[in-house]
C-alpha cells in the first residue's frame, strides 16, 4: 500500500472522537480512518496521569499495529498527559486536540477572557491555559489574556448515554456553565471531544455572544494541514472506516450513529487491548 493510502488512526476514550472522525471525513473524504474506542474504561477524566498515559500508550501500539501514517490523540485528556510520551515513542505523526483548539481560542477573542471547560484531568493538567497563552505570546497578546478553566465531569457520561438536549443535559449545564454568564468571556473552548455532542445545550446556555471553540473541526484543519505538508493527502476512491471498541459495541453504534449517520460507523468490532 502507498504510505498516503494508509489509514489515520484516531483514539478516544468512548464515544467522544467520533466528533473528529465526522470533522475528518468532512474535510478529507478520500482518508481511510480506524478508530479506537476505549469503553471498557471510559472516562479517562477522572484517572491518575500514571493510568491515563498506561492506556493512552496501549491504544497507540494498537493502532501503529494496524499500518497507518498518523495518529490522532482524539481526547483531551490523553492529550493533556500523554501526548509528548507518545511523540517520543512512535515514529509516525501525532496531533493532540489541545494545541489546535487553543490557536482557534486565541484567533477569536476580542475581550481577552477565555473560557475552557474539559475533565478534571484536563483542567488539572493546566495544559489549555499553558497552550493559550504561549500561542498568545507568539503573537506579542499573553499580558492582555485570561483563561478561566473549569471542569465539567458529567457531560461525558451524558454523551456517552445520548443525552445531548434532554431536561438533564440542560440542567447540568446550567449548574456548570452559569459562572461564565456576564463575566466577560466571550470564547468558551470545548475541552473535551465528548462535549461538541452537547453544543446546543452548551451554547443556549452561554448565550449566542460567547463563541464556541470545536477542538474536533479545529484538529480536523491541522490533520488536513499536516498531510498537505508531508504530501500524505489520499486521493482513494475506496476510503474505508473500521472502528474498533473495548466493550458494548451496541451502545457505541447507537450513539455513534446519532452524528456520523446510519452508515457512517463502517465496520466495528470488540478488542482487547490490555495486552499491549
Amino acid at each position: 500500500m502507498k504510505e498516503k493510502d494508509k489509514p489515520i488512526g484516531i483514539f478516544d476514550s468512548g464515544v467522544g472522537g467520533l466528533t473528529v472522525v465526522k470533522e475528518i471525513t468532512r474535510h478529507l473524504p478520500n482518508e481511510s480512518i480506524i478508530y479506537l474506542g476505549d469503553t471498557a474504561r471510559v472516562p479517562y477524566g477522572i484517572k491518575s496521569p500514571e493510568t491515563v498515559i498506561k492506556y493512552s500508550r496501549q491504544n497507540a501500539k494498537f493502532l501503529k499495529e494496524k499500518g497507518i501514517k498518523l495518529l490522532v490523540v482524539a481526547c483531551n485528556t490523553s492529550s493533556a498527559v500523554s501526548l509528548p510520551i507518545l511523540r517520543d515513542e512512535i515514529d509516525i505523526p501525532v496531533i493532540g486536540v489541545i494545541e489546535p483548539g487553543a490557536r482557534a481560542a486565541v484567533r477569536c477573542t476580542k475581550t481577552g477572557r477565555i473560557g475552557v471547560i474539559g475533565t478534571e484531568a484536563t483542567v488539572k493538567s493546566g495544559a489549555y491555559e499553558k497552550a493559550i497563552l504561549q500561542g498568545a505570546r507568539g503573537k506579542g497578546q499573553g499580558a492582555r489574556l485570561e483563561v478561566i478553566a473549569k471542569p465539567c465531569p458529567l457531560f461525558v457520561p451524558l454523551a456517552e448515554e445520548g443525552w445531548f438536549e434532554n431536561e438533564v443535559a440542560e440542567m447540568t449545564a446550567e449548574i456548570y456553565l452559569k459562572s461564565f454568564k456576564g463575566n466577560g468571556v466571550d470564547v468558551l473552548v470545548l475541552g473535551c471531544t465528548h462535549y461538541p455532542l452537547l453544543k446546543k445545550t452548551i451554547q443556549k446556555t452561554v448565550g449566542n455572544g460567547v463563541i464556541l471553540i470545536d477542538s474536533a473541526e479545529e484538529t480536523a484543519r491541522e490533520v488536513e494541514g499536516l498531510l498537505k505538508e508531508k504530501g500524505l493527502i489520499s486521493n482513494s476512491e475506496s476510503a474505508v472506516k473500521d472502528f474498533y471498541v473495548t466493550d458494548n459495541p451496541e451502545r457505541f453504534s447507537k450513539v455513534g450513529k446519532v452524528f456520523l449517520g446510519e452508515n457512517g460507523l463502517g465496520r466495528l468490532s470488540i478488542v482487547d487491548i490490555s495486552s499491549y
